[in-house]
C-alpha cells in the first residue's frame, strides 16, 4: 500500500475541490482494502473511501482523518457474467462488455468513477440503471469485521439509492457481479426518447452495441458529462442534484404553482415513479426558477452545457460551489415549492 501524508484531496475529485488529508492510502487489492478499513476502524481513526472522485465534495479544510483510494483491478467475464473490482474505471468496463457483444449497460457509457460506485448509488442514465444487471455485491462488513455477499434482493435498490447508501459507515464494496445479455451484438430495448430520438428509431427498439453506446458519449459531451481536462464544463460531479420524487397530490400542487407562474399552457416534466408518486425534472425545476445554462459570474458556475451541473471553472474553492448550490435550492424553493436534494457525497461541508 503506498502511503501519503498531509496529502491533497482535490486532483482525486472531478470537481478538482477540497482540501489535504491527515494520511492517504492507496490499496491495489481487496485484502490490502480490508487491512486500512480495519486498522481505522481498531485506532477509531475517520475513514474517507475515494473511488474515481466524481460524486465527492470535499470541504476547503480537507479531511482529519484516512483518505482510502481504492484502485482495485479486475475484469472477469464468464459467458453473460461480469465481475468487476472496485476500483474498476467504470467508462472502461463499459466499453469491454460492449466489444465482447454483451448488453445491460451499453447506456451508462461515459459516467465518470469505479464499479464500486455503481451498486452504491445505484447509477442510472439514458433508460438504464445498474440494478437491472446487478446480480450480487461482495463487500466487507465493518460491523462484523466479515466479507459478505449481497444479492440484488437484498440490496434495497431505488432510484439513487441503495442499502450501502442508506447505511455508508457499515459497507465497503469489494467487488461487483453481473449479468448481462447476449442479443446477437444488439443493445437493450432503449428506454430513453432522447436516446432512440437521437439513433432514429423508436423507444423498445434496439440498435447494435457500439451505435447504443456511440449515442450516448455524444449525448453526454453535449451536456459537458463526459470528463475533459480543458473543458471547465466537465470539472462537474455530473448532475447535483437528483430528480424530485412527489407525491401524486403534492405533484398536483405542483403543477398548479407551475402554471401560475409561467402560465395556464405550462406542464411541468412528469414521469411514473411508482404507486403514487410521480417524478419530475430536476434541469426544468432550475432553469424554469432563473438559473440558465452558464449562470453565475464566480469561480463557480452552472454549466455551459446542463443546468444540472454545477462547475469549477478553474479557481473555484469548495465554499464558491456550496454558495452556489445553496443560491439554486433557495431559488426552485420559493419558485416551487420544492426542496432539491444534492446527489454528490459532501464530506466536512453540507448545504
Amino acid at each position: 500500500m503506498q502511503q501519503l501524508h498531509d496529502a491533497p484531496l482535490a486532483p482525486l475529485t472531478t470537481f478538482r475541490l477540497g482540501g489535504p488529508a491527515t494520511r492517504l492510502i492507496t490499496a491495489t487489492t481487496d485484502d490490502e482494502v480490508i487491512a486500512a478499513v480495519r486498522e481505522a476502524d481498531e485506532t477509531g481513526t475517520p475513514l474517507l473511501l475515494i473511488g474515481g472522485g466524481s460524486n465527492l465534495v470535499i470541504g476547503d479544510k480537507g479531511f482529519d482523518g484516512t483518505a482510502l483510494v481504492i484502485a482495485t483491478k479486475g475484469f472477469s467475464l464468464d459467458g453473460t457474467t461480469l465481475e468487476l473490482a472496485a476500483g474498476e474505471v467504470w467508462t472502461d468496463a463499459v466499453a469491454r462488455t460492449v466489444e465482447a457483444g454483451l448488453a445491460g449497460v451499453e447506456c451508462l457509457a461515459g459516467i465518470p468513477g469505479s464499479a464500486g460506485a455503481t451498486p452504491i448509488q445505484n447509477v442510472g442514465a439514458y433508460g438504464q440503471e445498474v440494478s437491472s444487471t446487478i446480480t450480487e455485491v461482495v463487500a466487507y462488513d465493518r460491523r462484523t469485521g466479515e466479507t459478505v455477499t449481497v444479492a440484488n434482493a437484498d440490496c434495497a435498490f431505488s432510484y439513487r439509492h441503495s442499502r450501502f447508501k442508506s447505511d455508508p459507515e457499515r459497507y465497503v464494496v469489494l467487488r461487483v457481479r453481473f449479468r448481462l445479455e447476449d442479443a446477437g451484438g444488439l443493445s437493450g430495448p432503449l428506454k430513453y426518447a432522447e436516446t432512440a430520438r437521437a439513433l432514429g428509431v423508436e423507444p423498445g427498439d434496439r440498435v447494435p452495441l457500439a451505435s447504443a453506446r456511440e449515442t450516448v458519449l455524444k449525448l453526454r459531451a453535449g451536456k459537458g458529462m463526459v470528463l475533459d481536462p480543458e473543458d471547465h464544463d466537465t470539472w462537474s460531479a455530473g448532475s447535483f442534484f437528483t430528480n424530485p420524487i412527489l407525491t401524486d397530490a403534492d405533484f398536483e400542487i405542483f403543477r398548479t404553482r407551475a402554471k401560475q407562474r409561467l402560465g395556464a399552457e405550462t406542464e411541468p416534466p412528469a414521469y411514473p415513479a411508482g404507486e403514487g408518486h410521480t417524478k419530475t425534472s430536476a434541469a426544468w425545476l432550475i432553469d424554469k426558477a432563473g438559473f440558465t445554462k452558464g449562470y453565475g459570474d464566480g469561480p463557480a458556475r452552472i454549466s455551459t452545457k446542463h443546468t444540472l451541473a454545477l462547475t469549477n471553472r478553474g479557481s473555484a474553492t469548495t465554499e464558491d460551489l456550496l454558495t452556489l448550490a445553496r443560491e439554486v435550492v433557495a431559488g426552485v424553493r420559493d419558485a416551487f415549492g420544492i426542496t432539491l436534494v444534492n446527489e454528490p457525497v459532501t464530506v466536512g461541508v453540507s448545504l
